[in-house]
């Protein structure tokens, strides 16, 4: 529910050894590894691994969609996905549509998922979601058995920094052969792109920086602060510190399934764990709108609602190459921090950086020229606004907009977020930012309940609720037919139950689908008495009138319905 990616091979595939090759090598076509666009092509950019030790050569994925608009503008959009360690190619259709005029041109962070190599780490994520086992895993040796292996496969592990990253992307712009282009960054590879048109200020003519990371914040410290704001900001400041409370004094196991072994194991979570969790949650906008009931319903005691958290963690583990993620943050986040994040998620971070002893980057103290348009969401933990905006300030010439209802990433939970973007990259002296009134992902009252996220991942446990709303159909034709009012009246009664409860359940998962992790519409706990009038009618009827089995079958069915809705469901 909270991270929506696919597992990519890669995590269980040994990264690649690339043949040495001359580092003015041009692009090299291959076939796309993921769906595209028409008028799309996917390449390599041949780089050096460390350019103040060339040598060794790696190879940079991306994707250069052509725009066949008749008023195609000359300077593209260039986009990098955040992580460290996420994959971009897979939003090139999105960002296609955003710049319909433009050509549009992903790229892979180096070391990323359709890079080479792959800087997978598949012993430092496993170590992770053994921080939620009893005991906990080792993650420095993790780490150590990781960092060996990349090693062996001749992985300088030094080439991997934001510094290299960004000149790969100025790299990619005079291979292409653009004058200038547009710089799309969001959350990480804002740093990225910021330096990019830092290095390179003649061949860029605007920076788009989507929940800006600026240099001078101290990610690690600013941690705790965050998540607290932004549980504040969403009103449920006292049930989250009896959250925490609750499950640190008692914390709670909890079935879920280890994504990378395929098998199910029982995480121990207490409330400093489930912190950790939200923090990473909190950066989806349909999460942060249903958060409040969410962290009340945990203080309240229903524990049932931890799976989708935990089942969330292992799902975590496959959206980055922990191999590259780790090589960054070793290098050019953690040694800039000076305290320990209460969370366990980086206290992992902290013990993989200690394991590898790679050198601290030297700051960067390059600022863009170009104009820039910063976004910010207001409920962002992981670059909050108190930290982009004034950052933003800083910059020549920077427009900044704070969008309501908005998490991480704004762009791609806001269509006002996305227009203001394609606007400000078609105009980007002229244009002024207008305020983005998006309406809210709101899940409105729920029904706290762990069935609907159960059965979205068993769907055969909502067989009962077919075979009732069947029968129900089938009573009322055929005791319609027949003029038996009670058994009629009765299939009435429970074809109206299923199908108000089913437009309530489906306008949610229309307006928010996270918010049936947490319950369904409140409003179907009243419609229950429609059904135990489909059941009583039915009885009667079938006491009365329909002596035969049908009648007695289809009481039957709605008595172990009720059983099951009333019991298991809600």
């Amino acid at each position: 529910m909270i991270i929506r990616v696919v597992l990519a091979l890669a995590l269980s595939a040994p990264p690649v050894l690339i043949p040495a090759a001359p580092a003015s090598a041009a692009p090299q076509p291959r076939p796309c590894p993921v769906a595209v666009p028409a008028r799309t092509t996917c390449g390599f950019l041949t780089v050096p691994e460390r350019r103040d030790a060339p040598g060794r050569t790696i190879r940079v994925g991306y994707a250069l969609h052509r725009s066949a608009a008749r008023d195609r503008r000359p300077d593209p959009v260039v986009y990098m996905s955040g992580g460290p360690g996420s994959a971009s190619l897979q939003l090139t259709g999105f960002l296609a549509q955003m710049f319909p005029d433009r050509d549009v041109v992903t790229v892979e962070q180096r070391g990323g998922r359709y890079s080479e190599p792959v800087l997978s780490c598949p012993e430092t994520a496993a170590a992770l979601l053994g921080q939620l086992r009893t005991p906990r895993d080792d993650v420095a040796a993790a780490a150590v058995r990781c960092r060996d292996r990349l090693r062996e496969q001749g992985v300088d592990l030094r080439g991997y920094t934001t510094r290299e990253i960004a000149a790969d992307v100025v790299a990619l712009r005079r291979e292409l052969g653009y004058p200038s282009w547009n710089l799309f960054g969001v959350s990480y590879s804002t740093r990225v792109m910021a330096l990019a048109a830092a290095t390179d200020p003649d061949g860029t003519r605007s920076l788009v920086l989507d929940s800006y990371l600026p240099q001078s914040v101290a990610w690690y410290d600013d941690a705790a602060r965050n998540l607290t704001d932004t549980i504040a900001r969403l009103g449920a400041a006292d049930a989250y510190a009896a959250m925490v409370a609750r499950l640190n004094a008692s914390p709670a196991r909890v079935p879920t399934t280890d994504p990378l072994l395929g098998r199910a194991f029982t995480a121990r979570m207490s409330g400093d764990d489930v912190s950790a969790v939200l923090f990473e949650g909190l950066a989806e906008a349909d999460v942060a709108a249903v958060a409040p009931q969410l962290v009340r319903a945990l203080a309240t005691g229903h524990d049932e609602l931890l799976r989708p958290l935990a089942d969330a963690v292992g799902e975590g583990l496959v959206s980055h190459e922990f191999g590259l993620y780790h090589a960054v943050q070793c290098q050019d986040e953690l040694p800039f921090n000076t305290g320990r994040s209460p969370l366990f998620t980086h206290r992992a971070d902290q013990a993989v950086c200690d394991a590898w002893g790679l050198p601290r980057s030297p700051p960067e103290q390059g600022v863009p020229r170009a104009p820039a348009f910063v976004l910010g969401g207001r409920y962002d933990p992981t670059t909050p606004v108190r930290t982009s905006r004034p950052a933003a300030a800083a910059l020549p010439g920077a427009r900044f907009v704070e969008v309501p209802h908005a998490s991480h990433a704004v762009f791609l939970s806001s269509a006002c977020a996305r227009r203001e973007i394609a606007g400000f990259v078609a105009d980007p002296a002229g244009r002024t930012a207008a305020p983005c009134l998006d309406p809210p992902i709101t899940p409105g009252e729920l029904r706290v309940t762990a069935a609907p996220y159960e059965i979205s991942r068993a769907p055969w446990l909502a067989a009962p609720f077919a075979v009732f709303a069947l029968t129900a159909l089938a009573q009322l034709v055929v005791a319609g037919l027949r003029g038996r009012a009670f058994a009629a009246f009765g299939g009435l009664c429970g074809v109206a139950f299923a199908g108000l409860t089913g437009q309530a359940v489906w306008g949610l998962a229309a307006r928010n689908e996270t918010a049936l992790a947490v319950g369904v519409p409140a409003v179907v706990g009243p419609c229950t008495w429609i059904a135990v009038a489909a059941v009583a009618l039915t009885a009667v009827g079938a006491a009365l009138r329909w002596r035969r089995w049908p009648g007695w079958a289809a009481t039957a069915v709605g008595g172990g319905f009720l059983v099951w809705w009333l019991v298991w469901f809600l």
